[in-house]
């Protein structure tokens, strides 16, 4: 009996420590179960982290990058990138459906994406035209070529700087975009000489800033701007009327004032701009930056607008010449003249439609005409094609929206500091 008593006693120990053993063994699997789970929130949390461009997962791959060099084109970019020649052939025809091959241009980036494994096997290529623009070529068995664009991102800034030594310096000395300079220049081109720029003007822009994959490519709309110079300030506030955008002061009158549409009253054209043309004396194709307009010798030619004679003098090519700088941005040149007028000198200004000199033939020149170009910010463009907004004021029917947009912008100005 004493020892049936000890049997059952000791089963029930047994029991008791099983139970307890199960229990910590639960707990122990739970708290293992729980920690398999953390990691794989932790997994997916890394999953969604893994960094993509172009939509190409870029850790699965090894990446070289490299500029495009002068007389390369897209098929001997892949083949010395270790495509076999089917393939070679293969992308390149793909890519023609998709995007103008022959667009490719030296000293643009590409992107060569090789498999990570002892095969190093190139999957994709990626071509970046530019800042959105982009050729994309799958490399698979049957290459697919996609042309992306990458999504612009538009964010409105604002910015303020003072004058220390020139605008350009200072838009760096702040930290923006160099090129706000030129924007500012062009707005103000008619009201400020950007040449007689003085320590202490001020300037302050409500704008926007272009940004891809957060980097900034460029500055988009100015919406308003304050330019203190000499003690006066000169606002500008963009407004769009009959579908044209423009600036205009806080009356409504336009900044900008219009180039006379010919330096001549009476006359035809006789050679257009163009970037390969043949020279009528050389007899060899080069560009030809300007207008000829064919006129009578003697034929009065008119300033297209104020401005002051910046250079005047004789060359082989134009024969008698003259340069009138309108302002910081725009620059007309007159060529072949067969005189001047009384008067005219280097730094004399000159009005609207004045008289600066007279059609000839001097130079290398087969008869009498006028040779005019046209420069804007140093670089020569097609004198027929400037695009020059509206010089009208805001029209009476605008008028009332005009004020309510000028007058949000203007409190906006009245924000950012100096």
């Amino acid at each position: 009996m004493h020892i049936k008593k000890i049997y059952i006693i000791s089963f029930v120990i047994f029991i008791l420590i099983l139970v307890s053993l199960l229990k910590t063994s639960e707990s122990s699997i739970l708290s293992r179960n729980e920690n398999i789970y953390a990691v794989g929130i932790d997994h997916n949390i890394i999953y969604h982290d893994i960094k993509k461009e172009y939509e190409i997962t870029i850790d699965s791959f090894n990446i070289v990058q490299n500029k495009i060099r002068r007389n390369y084109n897209l098929a001997r970019l892949l083949k010395e990138a270790g495509l076999e020649r089917e393939k070679v052939n293969k992308a390149t025809f793909r890519s023609s459906e998709v995007f103008d091959i022959r667009r490719i241009k030296a000293g643009n980036h590409y992107r060569l994406y090789y498999t990570k494994d002892s095969s190093k096997t190139l999957r994709y290529f990626v071509y970046k035209h530019s800042p959105t623009e982009y050729l994309k070529i799958a490399l698979n068995n049957e290459p697919i070529a996609i042309k992306g664009q990458k999504e612009i991102v538009s964010i409105r800034k604002s910015c303020s700087g003072t004058i220390s030594s020139s605008l350009w310096a200072t838009m760096i000395e702040n930290n923006i975009d160099p090129m706000m300079a030129n924007r500012l220049s062009e707005i103000y081109a008619w009201t400020v000489d950007f040449f007689g720029l003085e320590q202490g003007d001020q300037f302050k822009v409500i704008y926007e800033e272009h940004f891809v994959d957060s980097i900034p490519i460029g500055i988009g709309e100015i919406y308003a701007a304050s330019f203190k110079h000499q003690g006066e300030e000169l606002l500008a506030y963009e407004f769009e009327q009959n579908g044209v955008k423009s600036f205009f002061d806080e009356k409504g009158k336009s900044l900008r004032r219009q180039f006379l549409k010919s330096p001549l009253r009476f006359s035809r054209i006789s050679s257009g701009y163009s970037n390969s043309r043949m020279h009528p004396i050389l007899k060899i194709r080069r560009p030809h930056r300007g207008v000829d307009y064919a006129a009578p010798k003697g034929t009065p030619i008119n300033s297209i607008g104020d401005g002051t004679v910046y250079k005047k003098g004789y060359t082989k090519g134009a024969g008698y010449y003259i340069k009138i700088r309108h302002n910081s941005v725009y620059t007309s040149g007159y060529n072949h003249l067969s005189r001047y007028p009384k008067g005219i000198k280097v730094g004399q200004r000159v009005t609207q439609g004045q008289v600066i000199g007279y059609v000839g033939s001097t130079g290398y020149a087969t008869g009498p005409h006028l040779d005019f170009r046209v420069w804007l910010n140093g670089q020569a463009v097609n004198p027929l094609k400037i695009k020059a907004p509206p010089v009208e004021p805001i029209e009476e029917n605008n008028y009332s929206t005009f004020e309510d947009k000028k007058e949000e912008l203007s409190q906006e100005l009245e924000k950012i500091d100096s």
